[in-house]
């Protein structure tokens, strides 16, 4: 479904990708685990055309998209979960929700709604409440559920357990395994290398923004290096 090849993307004369290339398959959860800075977050942001790529080419569904905007990538079935939840933080959750929405013109929108209520109750509760007033983890759940009201064939989600307490990160993991049921692709960027991997079909290590390590999830969990370097064992 997603094919980078040789990335590269910088910030001003700072380059922070140096060539990345990785694979997706449809139906997969593919986790990219690296120290900070070493590029993860640039290389989503890149993937959603929020940054721009520099050279390298990025195919969805064997199509390039370097040339589209944003919110062309999106109407493709692209859509992120940014880093931080970065929600709308004056407006309600419904609202906020509904804003997911945006590009799309069918009648099923309403219908969806329902649907984020029941996989998160928490935000069907506080649904008329402004985003700004709700807990971390229920912002990071309106943030997935924002996303997911695009309707997309990819999720992006950088760092969803960021601030959270050990029990909603437990939550927020159980969500995200459970996307293979809904059909959902997923590219995981995450600090928390151990859940992250665990529940992974594949992961990529990414240091100083060129991969470095790849295999299956249970690979990378086994591995010295990994678990040296991001498993503090």
């Amino acid at each position: 479904m997603l094919a980078v090849e040789n990335l590269t993307s910088r910030y001003g004369r700072i380059q922070v990708l140096h060539g990345v290339s990785l694979e997706v398959a449809a139906g997969e959860i593919v986790t990219l685990v690296g120290s900070n800075g070493a590029g993860k977050t640039t290389l989503l942001r890149a993937i959603s055309g929020v940054q721009p790529a520099t050279s390298g080419t990025i195919r969805f569904a064997g199509q390039p998209i370097d040339g589209l905007t944003p919110h062309r990538r999106v109407m493709r079935g692209i859509a992120q979960v940014p880093e931080g939840r970065q929600v709308f933080a004056p407006l309600t959750v419904a609202d906020n929700l509904r804003l997911g929405a945006y590009r799309r013109a069918d009648r099923e929108i309403a219908a969806d709604l329902d649907d984020m209520y029941a996989l998160f109750p928490a935000l069907a509760e506080k649904r008329a409440a402004q985003a700004g007033a709700l807990s971390g983890g229920q912002q990071q759940m309106l943030a997935i559920a924002r996303a997911l009201m695009a309707r997309p064939k990819l999720i992006l989600l950088d760092e969803p357990s960021m601030g959270l307490a050990p029990r909603l990160v437990e939550q927020i993991f159980g969500i995200i395994a459970d996307f293979r049921r809904r059909g959902l692709t997923v590219l995981l960027v995450e600090q928390n290398a151990h859940a992250a991997l665990a529940i992974a079909d594949r992961g990529y290590v990414i240091e100083t923004g060129s991969i470095n390590l790849s295999g299956t999830g249970r690979e990378l969990l086994d591995d010295a290096r990994v678990r040296t370097a991001y498993l503090g064992v």
